[in-house]
């Protein structure tokens, strides 16, 4: 047996000896060009890295680091990747390694928040996959802002900000794009200020995201919306829930700010804040209807004081209702948050691949995400 063992080097954060770093997670996932393995901590430590050879494997030595639960290995069922495993070549060295069925290109980069290692097998064929474009997500409500509060007591700013971690995660991980959120926890933010965020950031997108409540306790469904004047009643009333004021003064305020949205049609802001809504509205439907019954309230339009301000495309998804018994189960569960994320998502990054600056490779049907 023939052993090649490449120079190693060190990428670290100068994590002092004295911390021990833990694993928290080792996920995984699989398109049809790459596999992904992703480690997730609870700080980035320093590590080394190595490539071995009959059999192949690729290995990472992390310094001061240990696993938050015993895994002494990980398989998959995977065209690529065997399994990974851990063992202790030398103290003060926790070593991952990563079994591959045969010899693959590889590449690997860290995400600070939370801490991530992600590596990935196999030819990537989606050029678009190194283009940073910036997207904010707003957890909406927070803090002394508790939003809407269902029949059995969820809050709907415990919803928002659970989607949008996981939003932020799969935007990153799966999509390799710039993610920040207006609320990393349970904090207050006027709504002036989260789209301040984004601008200050230059971010390319602002997605709002919220859980809708009615007297009716049987309303349902899911929506999107976009900054605009609005006649319609029902559109008025929920934009008028989330400013937290009366239809009545959202109808002056229409008047009021008029000339702002004059502006931003002008610039072409409302075109594409419709078009990214209907790309995410669209999304979260077909995403998620092979696994709920899912009603379709459509792309709509209202004054939402969130989304003044935004010098970006922008809009406001309402998940669901949490005022409904049924639909607040759902809005409960970690499945339903993560299958919505994964749906916005994949909205997201269909919008991002129709703008005239995505490579022409990109907008081909293979490199799309499945919806």
């Amino acid at each position: 047996m023939v052993v090649f063992l490449l120079p190693v080097f060190f990428f670290g954060d100068n994590v002092s000896a004295e911390k021990q770093v833990l694993i928290k997670e080792i996920r995984f996932s699989e398109r049809d060009d790459t596999t992904r393995v992703v480690v997730e901590f609870d700080s980035m430590p320093d590590f080394s890295t190595g490539l071995l050879h009959d059999p192949e494997r690729l290995y990472f030595d992390f310094k001061d680091a240990e696993l938050l639960s015993p895994i002494n290995k990980k398989t998959f069922k995977s065209r690529r990747v065997k399994a990974v495993r851990f063992g202790r070549p030398s103290p003060g060295i926790l070593r991952m390694v990563v079994d591959l069925r045969s010899k693959l290109p590889h590449k690997f980069f860290k995400i600070s928040s939370p801490p991530r290692l992600v590596i990935d097998f196999g030819e990537d064929r989606n050029p678009f996959y190194r283009e940073k474009k910036i997207v904010v997500i707003d957890p909406g409500h927070g803090g002394d802002d508790p939003g809407a509060i269902g029949p059995g007591g969820l809050k709907e700013k415990d919803v928002t900000l659970a989607i949008a971690r996981y939003l932020k995660r799969i935007l990153e991980e799966r999509y390799n794009l710039r993610v920040y959120l207006t609320r990393e926890d349970d904090r207050y933010l006027e709504l002036k200020e989260r789209t301040k965020i984004a601008n200050k950031k230059a971010a390319d997108l602002f997605v709002s995201i919220h859980a809708n409540a009615s007297p009716r306790r049987k309303a349902s469904g899911i929506e999107t919306y976009l900054l605009n004047w609005t006649n319609d009643k029902e559109a008025m009333r929920v934009a008028a829930r989330e400013n937290q004021i009366s239809i009545e003064k959202l109808k002056q305020q229409q008047s009021e700010l008029g000339m702002i949205l004059a502006s931003l049609k002008r610039e072409n802001k409302r075109d594409e804040s419709l078009k990214l809504a209907h790309y995410i509205q669209h999304s979260l439907v077909m995403g998620l209807r092979p696994h709920y019954h899912v009603k379709d309230l459509g792309v709509k339009q209202a004054l939402f004081y969130v989304l003044v301000g935004a010098d970006m495309p922008s809009v406001l998804v309402e998940v669901g209702f949490i005022s409904n018994p049924k639909e607040e189960r759902l809005l409960r569960s970690n499945r339903f948050r993560r299958k919505t994320a994964e749906a916005i998502a994949t909205g997201i990054f269909r919008y991002i691949l129709s703008l005239p600056d995505a490579p022409k490779l990109a907008l081909q049907n293979e490199n799309l995400p499945k919806l």
